[in-house]
């Protein structure tokens, strides 16, 4: 059976096709329009045959909550077989791909239909919402007014808000923003507060929360959803007895595989990330190629496989450097960037604990502390939020580090999304030689 799952209509929309319990592609639109987090879908996405198509949310119930906020009402741009809610499909995205049978589920977001945190109850493939926190309270959506308060991008810089924090001290107490919509008016509010400083505080509270959320839970085996499950710094808060799964994209566009999945509720086989557009993989002799690149120029482009489902670069669409050089300046330049961001690090996975003290992880939903002198992937705070490459990675970006520790004695390099800032990360080869031309920056 080919289900189909669809999330659009208000950020990043994506579409996810699965036979039976596989997953044969995972798409962001963005990358087909090139407008960054395009909420509308491009229909020429969708196969020509399927069996089920269905929607990652229940419009109507949606529609009540928009007119009660003041809003206008928004119908689907075509009917579906299935209309799930808009927590489940986060909900049934993270537990159908995680390695736990039984397990609890937290799902927290800016809002969906009406739920804004969720806990749930996961066991033998079914899934049970036990917890809930409804509009307008929430923890998304007061984190995205601070982040429009402090001059960035709602509903895409909220991960700059999260790197500016390390930066500032939590000096404001915004717990009572969060009760009766008194997050609309932050921009009114604390107008002599430092940017940096309101960061600090609205990551705090967002930590604080929840770790709170952990008392509902009867399992140490946890699954993050929601767009705030990126927020890897108060992921990594969370103490070590609980084990911890997060798909690479927790966000809407993963509820488009939560969706297609929720059709037959079974286990998927996950395997990895790399579920977009293909382009072809080139053997050992081009990864001698980037190697000799780096070790001559410091900084060079992949667009390489299949690309990432999720907001970030994993290998395959990646900007790599060489992180024992005074480089983070020329790749935010590159990047257009604010110069006080951090860049993450990927590290061939069994050097993992001779670099960093932390939970090593694969997609970058961590922070670790660095036991290096590295400062071009270390941020202020001395943390990295770090990739680690195992030895069965299907990424060209496995071999190109083994290479290059070969050669370096050095296990790890740079890795950046290949995009600059505001726009998609680069999906075909067209993609790779207009940034290649544009941005003077090789890329193979």
């Amino acid at each position: 059976m080919i289900h189909v799952g669809i999330s659009e209509g208000f950020h990043d929309a994506a579409i996810t096709i699965l036979n039976g319990q596989n997953i044969m592609s995972a798409r962001h639109s963005e990358r087909w329009t090139k407008i960054k987090n395009d909420p509308i879908l491009d229909l020429t996405l969708i196969p020509f045959k399927y069996d089920t198509i269905n929607f990652y949310e229940k419009p109507f119930l949606k529609n009540t909550r928009r007119l009660f906020a003041g809003q206008k009402w928004q119908s689907p741009r075509r009917k579906y077989d299935n209309y799930f809610g808009h927590h489940e499909t986060h909900a049934a995205a993270g537990y159908y791909t995680s390695p736990f049978n039984e397990c609890n589920v937290i799902v927290v977001d800016a809002i969906g239909e009406w739920n804004t945190v969720t806990i749930w109850e996961c066991k033998d493939d079914k899934m049970k919402k036990i917890k809930s926190w409804n509009y307008p309270y929430s923890l998304g959506l007061l984190y995205s007014a601070i982040t429009k308060r402090i001059g960035l991008k709602p509903n895409e810089d909220e991960y700059i808000t999260m790197g500016m924090a390390a930066f500032g001290e939590p000096r404001y107490d915004l717990e009572y923003l969060l009760h009766e919509n008194n997050h609309k008016g932050v921009g009114r509010l604390l107008p002599t507060a430092h940017p940096r400083d309101l960061a600090a505080s609205v990551q705090n509270l967002y930590e604080t929360k929840l770790l709170q959320l952990l008392k509902y839970c009867e399992y140490n085996n946890i699954v993050l959803a929601g767009g705030c499950a990126l927020n890897c710094v108060a992921n990594s808060k969370i103490p070590d007895r609980f084990n911890i799964w997060i798909l690479p994209a927790p966000g809407d566009a993963g509820s488009s595989l939560g969706a297609a999945a929720l059709v037959e509720k079974k286990k998927l086989n996950w395997l990895h990330p790399y579920l977009g557009n293909a382009i072809e993989i080139h053997g050992q002799g081009h990864v001698k190629d980037i190697v000799d690149h780096l070790e001559k120029h410091g900084v060079c482009g992949i667009v390489n496989g299949k690309e990432e489902f999720g907001p970030r670069a994993l290998g395959n669409r990646s900007l790599l450097a060489d992180p024992r050089l005074d480089i983070k300046d020329t790749v935010n330049d590159i990047k257009q960037r604010q110069k006080f961001r951090p860049f993450a690090p990927a590290i061939l996975e069994e050097h993992f604990d001779d670099y960093f003290v932390g939970r090593k992880n694969r997609y970058m939903q961590f922070v670790s502390k660095a036991k290096h002198d590295y400062k071009s992937v270390t941020h202020v705070d001395g943390t990295a939020r770090v990739q680690c490459v195992e030895k069965d990675n299907i990424s060209i970006l496995r071999p190109v580090l083994e290479e290059w520790y070969n050669r370096t004695g050095c296990p790890m390099l740079l890795n950046t999304s290949l995009n600059i800032k505001g726009r998609p990360m680069c999906s075909t080869w067209k993609d790779a030689q207009r940034f290649e031309k544009q941005y003077n920056v090789k890329v193979f």
